[in-house]
């Protein structure tokens, strides 16, 4: 049975967005969801969860941490940092990357408890030219981090603006910016398989996405059946490594507007096109969806969260979608589930 009128088929228990002020969490009960506020006075711009830890990364005042799937936060080091993207590793659960602004990346093994920065990440060719327009000063940062689910030693980094690179060593060595991927990334995500990896970004001449079927070696833009050219969420079907979900606006004045995104989500099979997926959303689209998740046990399943709070859910791979009977204040840009 589908999701038609079924309340609280969602598999996630938790989910945890930030809002621009602070974070929202949903827990889910017997009816319905329950909503509470946590780190209100802090401007969190990223999370990343696993089992039941969240991080958070703040504009500025490095990390916070929960150990209760979001319930009570503690600072949790980087603490004069500005982090922009977090990424757990589920071979290692307890590695986690971390990237910044200015673009430095640090990694801990513990959980997030403890941190150290990978100085190679500095002296990669070419990024005296990374520039941003998101925000003052313009100096770029590392907007998404994705570390392999099957080698927390091979982890991809993708700026805002300028590259996107990978290690293969634990952050020994970086290469230079991938071709063919783009360089003005968003959001990075591995299929569980290890070896397939899927960009949403900024596009000019091409729509911004691209996927690699090699563990982020080489990259590709099967994009020429798109018209939206802007980028942003991207997630990765567990049992299908072929096919791949992403949300696109017609470019970044319209998909971070308050209420005229004309956005829209698109999924791809294999070598067949891209399909706009319909089925019960709004059209188009007038709030971004910044986030896209899937689950690693519920293969169809995908979670959709918008700009304006408002959650969307799918289990027949997008065919068909119904509204969550909870919203968020807003999703502002990052959304986790548990």
């Amino acid at each position: 049975m589908g999701l038609h009128g079924v309340v609280n088929e969602t598999p996630f228990s938790v989910l945890v967005a930030t809002t621009g002020r602070g974070i929202e969490r949903a827990k889910r009960r017997d009816v319905g969801w329950e909503i509470d506020r946590h780190l209100v006075d802090l401007d969190v711009r990223t999370l990343a969860g696993v089992d039941r830890t969240v991080l958070a990364g703040t504009q500025g005042v490095g990390l916070r941490r929960s150990d209760d799937a979001g319930g009570s936060w503690e600072r949790s080091g980087l603490d004069d940092k500005i982090v922009k993207s977090l990424s757990f590793c589920a071979a290692h659960p307890e590695v986690v990357y971390a990237g910044t602004k200015p673009p430095h990346v640090y990694r801990s093994e513990d959980v997030g408890r403890t941190w150290r920065e990978l100085e190679s990440f500095r002296d990669i060719r070419g990024r005296s030219v990374w520039r941003q327009p998101a925000e003052r000063p313009s100096t770029a940062y590392v907007q998404a981090l994705a570390c392999s689910p099957r080698d927390s030693d091979v982890v991809v980094a993708g700026m805002e603006a300028g590259a996107v690179v990978r290690t293969d060593d634990g952050g020994r060595t970086w290469s230079q910016h991938l071709k063919g991927s783009c360089r003005d990334c968003h959001t990075l995500a591995f299929h569980p398989d290890g070896e397939h990896v899927f960009e949403g970004g900024g596009g000019m001449m091409a729509p911004g996405v691209a996927m690699s079927g090699d563990r982020g070696r080489t990259w590709q833009r099967p994009s020429d059946d798109l018209d939206m050219k802007y980028g942003w969420a991207v997630a990765a079907d567990p049992a299908r490594p072929d096919r791949v979900y992403i949300s696109l606006s017609p470019g970044p004045m319209r998909a971070h507007s308050s209420d005229n995104a004309q956005a829209g989500i698109f999924r791809r099979e294999g070598d067949e096109p891209w399909h706009l997926l319909e089925g019960g959303l709004p059209k188009p689209l007038d709030h971004m969806p910044y986030a896209l998740l899937t689950h690693s046990q519920t293969p169809d399943y995908v979670l959709a969260g918008l700009s304006n709070g408002e959650m969307w859910e799918t289990d027949d791979a997008g065919e068909n979608w119904r509204r969550l009977d909870t919203a968020f204040t807003s999703i502002h840009r990052d959304l986790v589930g548990l």
